[in-house]
């Protein structure tokens, strides 16, 4: 039978225990198994190698995604961090140029000294990528939208660019989720996701997914997640099920909520720009409209130079300053100092992550109550 995303959500992968008959994937928490007999090869048999908890995830996760293959990890580096390891010294990737902070800083202070390097473009424009392609480039790295500047990058393009040289195509999907974006659907390879964020749902669990279709690249990846073993555990699996399972309903809930955002911002006498690619004013708009199913729910904005940042983020009632994003509650953060401060000041400012840059995660509260408190956060921010 063939469902549709708001039924996979809830039935997608393993669909509770045949054993019990239990509605939901019980919780193995064991570290090992029972074996029958020597040289058995047992489905299960250490929980590193596999879990049926786990398991139940991934098969969830690879439905969503439109994949074959889903590998669940303990966070979204760790999930990032064995993906790069399908590359040897040599080896050089091209990512997008604002992209986040942990993942420059995985490229930039681990692989890069073994060897593996990366050219940082804008990929939202394809001829650059095209024009940072030579030999050694063996895969290209989008994130789209890209954290924290909301950039929109042409997956299908790319992907189409990516084949024609024989080159990977990896896509960080944490700001959009399966149920707005699938980038397989459009010719990605490999498709990475901080679970942590919209998957969860409700900043209680860190976890991290890769998604293949090819058989031959999700052995590889099978490998390196045992060798490398940062592997999701049975009760944060048990956790990301369920947040996954209202994923449907909270997903519109942000993106109704921040699209009034984004508008009241855009609007309003107090800002100075405003990045989300919901708004027909963006670049990305007409790209993010072809190969999504929405714009998502996170906004970053500068405010109008007569009001000073630091105090904005002071005046906040609501919406909390903290770190991370897509949860049910809204996120405010500081991206220079906070997501992105592990990237050199020169390169955040090159690409537009100044100082002065606001990202908000907008949540499910009411929506008069969230631009309320910005509204009355940003008045009294007033130099």
């Amino acid at each position: 039978m063939s469902l549709k995303l708001n039924s996979l959500v809830i039935h997608g992968g393993i669909d509770g225990d045949e054993i019990t008959g239990a509605v939901n994937v019980p919780i193995y928490q064991t570290s090992t198994y029972k074996q029958k007999e020597l040289f058995g090869h047992p489905k299960w048999e250490y929980s590193r190698t596999g879990n049926p908890t786990r398991a139940a995830l991934e098969s969830l996760i690879a439905d969503l995604e439109g994949g074959k293959f889903g590998l669940a990890f303990s966070s979204g580096l760790a999930a990032i961090h064995t993906v790069i390891s399908l590359f040897k010294g040599g080896d050089k990737l091209i990512v997008s140029d604002n992209i986040y902070g942990g993942t420059f800083r995985l490229l930039d202070n681990v692989f890069k000294p073994l060897g593996i390097t990366y050219e940082s473009v804008d990929t939202s424009k394809i001829e650059n990528i095209k024009a940072a392609i030579d030999d050694s480039v063996k895969a290209i790295y989008i994130e789209t939208p890209a954290n924290p500047l909301l950039s929109v990058t042409d997956i299908e393009a790319v992907s189409k660019l990516a084949k024609a040289n024989n080159k990977l195509l990896i896509v960080d999907n944490t700001f959009l989720t399966p149920y707005l974006q699938r980038p397989i659907e459009w010719g990605a390879d490999i498709v990475v996701h901080s679970g942590t964020k919209y998957l969860g749902g409700h900043s209680d669990v860190i976890s991290g997914f890769a998604i293949v279709k090819d058989e031959k690249i999700a052995e590889r990846l099978y490998f390196l997640q045992n060798a490398i073993g940062a592997v999701l555990s049975p009760q944060d699996s048990f956790l990301v099920i369920r947040g996954i399972k209202t994923l449907g309903v909270r997903m519109d809930r942000h993106v109704e909520n921040a699209l009034k955002i984004a508008d009241w911002l855009d609007k309003s006498p107090y800002v100075e720009k405003v990045y989300y690619p919901g708004l027909k004013s963006d670049p990305g708009f007409e790209v993010q409209k072809k190969q999504a199913d929405g714009p998502g729910a996170m906004i970053s904005f500068v405010l109008n130079k007569e009001y000073d940042y630091k105090e904005f983020y002071k005046n906040l009632k609501l919406i909390t300053l903290a770190e991370s994003l897509g949860g049910v509650e809204s996120l405010v953060c500081h991206p220079a100092s906070m997501t992105h401060a592990s990237i050199p000041e020169e390169i955040r400012k090159k690409v537009g992550i100044v100082d002065e840059l606001i990202r908000l995660s907008v949540g499910i509260e009411d929506v008069d109550d969230l631009i309320n408190d910005l509204e009355e956060a940003i008045k009294k921010a007033k130099k």
